[in-house]
């Protein structure tokens, strides 16, 4: 696997380089600013790109827009934004948008190797990774309908894991259930969130996404 590295901190960008290349991953650039990631990912056609929601010079939202544009142009390009903080408006909306490819992790969360690897693996094979603490303050937001209420404590847990990208196979394993009961428990989830349930995986997730959004 090939990626770009884009953080403004040299330490934890240099920190990050090293643990990629103990993990076996080659970094085929690395860069401290957003301004040039588009043309390096052009040039260097990398599997993904690990990049900082707040870049220069704003450090506002110069990291999620380099995503969107890189999403736009590159789209088999997968892309894992990093924050330091729960910052889930910003970031869950680029997400809704196409979540296919596109992860979102607190940087506590990389100095996890295999939390780290196993993000970078699934967004450059298309999938979606929500980290688990963001995925916690949105269901832990109180929308105008109350629909979160009226699910079980184990839809909940389904809900979750939905919305942090794990596929059924991972569901059924983390919970250790049938993958019929988890099918009801998905049905169970669609209809109580008046969502309609959909086949598609990553369509599933997206509609998740969406539906938990501010």
């Amino acid at each position: 696997m090939r990626v770009i590295v884009a953080e403004d901190s040299a330490l934890l960008r240099q920190g990050l380089v090293r643990l990629l290349g103990d993990l076996g991953v080659e970094v085929a650039a690395e860069l401290g600013d957003a301004a040039g990631l588009l043309g390096l990912v052009g040039a260097e056609r990398p599997d993904a790109v690990l990049l900082d929601i707040r870049m220069p010079p704003t450090f506002t939202d110069e990291g999620i827009r380099a995503a969107r544009a890189v999403r736009a142009d590159f789209p088999g390009t997968g892309v894992l934004l990093l924050s330091q903080y729960v910052e889930t408006t910003a970031a869950v909306q680029a997400m809704a948008r196409d979540c296919r490819g596109f992860g979102y992790l607190l940087k506590d969360r990389v100095a996890d190797a295999d939390e780290l690897s196993d993000a970078l693996k699934r967004v450059a094979a298309g999938e979606s990774v929500v980290d688990p603490e963001v995925v916690a303050r949105l269901m832990g937001r109180r929308r105008a309908a109350d629909d979160l209420d009226t699910l079980t404590p184990r839809e909940r847990e389904v809900l979750a894991l939905m919305a942090e990208g794990r596929s059924n196979d991972a569901i059924t394993e983390r919970l250790r259930i049938s993958g019929k009961t988890l099918e009801t428990h998905v049905r169970n989830v669609f209809t109580k969130l008046h969502l309609e349930p959909d086949l598609a995986y990553h369509r599933r997730v997206l509609a998740v996404l969406a539906h938990l959004r501010v």
